[in-house]
């Protein structure tokens, strides 16, 4: 679920304009979450991912088996092949 704010314009000149801003994506939202080699090794929440709100970071073990998921927030991490590789 996300949040819509709106706020009227600062200078008042128009009352009928608004200002719509979403809220950010928060780390660990999705349940799944393709990674490639690049990715490696692999952690949750990634790198990238606003920790503000989040668990601590864990390293998963994927390379084996292909898929991980997180003890924190169950998230599941599936390994995609790279094309290069």
């Amino acid at each position: 679920m996300s949040l819509i704010y709106c706020q009227a314009s600062p200078d008042r000149s128009n009352e009928d304009s608004i200002q719509v801003e979403q809220e950010p994506i928060q780390p660990n939202a999705e349940q799944r979450y393709d990674v490639s080699s690049s990715d490696l090794p692999l952690s949750c929440p990634m790198p990238g991912m606003s920790l503000w709100n989040s668990h601590p970071r864990v390293y998963l073990p994927i390379e084996k088996t292909g898929e991980a998921v997180c003890p924190y927030c169950g998230a599941s991490y599936i390994l995609r092949e790279n094309k290069g590789d």
